[in-house]
């Protein structure tokens, strides 16, 4: 096995450390360093970066820290240290991108929805409001939806009003689809089933799955997994691997 790259082990520790830092401060670290929705209250700025730090539980980190371990050490050995650091952080931003835009996609329908079923604007942010208060207080809603609306799109409206994103998954999906085009022929093992399968089919039969799951709404993962984030990184991830072969990056190492 390759020794660990001096960024794969800063971005290890940092994530490690942050992980830890959120046991003791709790609800308050999430509630300034998640990823909120742009028109939720607990939006800052600087959430755009630091959500990729988060984690929402032990098996949420020690899954996307094994694949950093497992996978990122040879990317930087073969990219460069610039160039990993890129790749990582732009497909960290491609996720929250792709993630946030379908959650204005849904906001947007279900504030149509209530706006042409004659509620104000102050009356949808009410709504919203009470809503959100309740599902952080309780962790369900209890709001009143006039009958003309559709209850499903008033419910993928709160949703993504309400809820919080974090991790580094898009980071390490963008790394995933990267090792996937520069080594297509390594072979890959499911995790829990002993059977190699080649990068070139594993990575993006993960990404389909993602993208199902997405869709339909239907997770085979589990479930409070952003799906579109995943897809998200993995896009920039290719993307940017695309743009460098095309360009031949081994030959224009940024050192």
């Amino acid at each position: 096995m390759a020794r660990i790259t001096e960024t794969v082990k800063i971005l290890l520790v940092a994530n490690i450390l942050f992980f830890l830092g959120t046991q003791f401060v709790g609800d308050y670290a999430y509630q300034l360093f998640a990823m909120w929705f742009p028109e939720n209250e607990n939006f800052r700025i600087w959430q755009i970066f630091t959500h990729m730090f988060m984690h929402g539980g032990f098996t949420h980190i020690l899954f996307n820290m094994f694949a950093l371990f497992m996978f990122g050490s040879m990317l930087e050995q073969t990219l460069g240290k610039n160039k990993f650091i890129f790749l990582y952080f732009s497909a960290g931003f491609g996720a929250v991108l792709l993630h946030t835009l379908v959650n204005y996609f849904n906001f947007q329908s279900g504030y149509n929805a209530l706006a042409d079923a004659g509620m104000s604007s102050t009356q949808i942010q009410n709504l919203l409001d009470k809503a959100f208060r309740s599902l952080m207080s309780s962790g369900n809603y209890n709001v009143n939806i006039p009958d003309t609306v559709d209850g499903s799109t008033v419910k993928s409206m709160i949703g993504a009003y309400s809820s919080s994103a974090v991790g580094a998954s898009g980071a390490i999906y963008g790394i995933l689809v990267a090792f996937g085009m520069l080594f297509p022929n390594v072979k890959l093992f499911l995790m829990f089933v002993p059977i190699p399968i080649k990068a070139k089919y594993f990575i993006p039969g993960l990404i389909l799955l993602d993208l199902f799951s997405g869709i339909t709404g239907y997770s085979l993962m589990g479930a409070g997994i952003a799906h579109f984030a995943h897809i998200g990184g993995a896009l920039f991830g290719f993307i940017t691997m695309w743009y460098w072969k095309r360009n031949q990056f081994n030959n224009n190492r940024w050192n």
